[in-house]
């Protein structure tokens, strides 16, 4: 057992130059809203989302996908694994539910919140062109980071 942690640990620092662990870090940070939007949906926000889109005219239908996209997409950025599709998904699904939820509002906040979603989906966008970095199950399983 301690001869796996040590080579675990081993590599992970021959590997570990700063951009690449920046790289992991920037896709935590983004990943990280994500699962914990779709986390907070699975308990006691279940319903009062499941109203709140219905209210905005979008089917509660939706919501285990939502929920399975934020929680499962969040976690396949973090792992950075198939992340240029999962990053081009999430890119789309966060304009489009901004649009939806914060769109078309005078209220400054909700105006804060859509451009927040537009700033993110920029982020997700760079992640799609270069990919999750060195630290990846991506590099690891396709060779495929940068």
């Amino acid at each position: 057992m301690f001869q796996i942690i040590h080579n675990t640990v081993t590599r992970f620092l021959t590997q570990a130059t700063v951009a690449n662990v920046l790289f992991l870090i920037a896709r935590v940070l983004i990943a990280y809203i994500f699962v914990m939007a779709g986390v907070n949906k699975l308990g006691v926000g279940y319903e009062g989302t499941a109203q709140y889109m219905a209210s905005m005219g979008v089917s509660s239908f939706l919501l285990p996908l939502t929920i399975a996209l934020e929680v499962g997409g969040g976690v396949a950025l973090i792992l950075g694994w198939q992340t240029r599709a999962i990053a081009l998904l999430l890119a789309g699904f966060t304009v489009v539910a901004g649009i939806i939820f914060h769109g078309g509002s005078a209220d400054q906040i909700q105006q804060i919140m859509l451009m927040k979603n537009i700033s993110m989906a920029g982020g997700l966008l760079v992640l799609a062109l270069t990919g999750a970095g060195r630290l990846s199950l991506d590099r690891k399983l396709y060779g495929d980071g940068v």
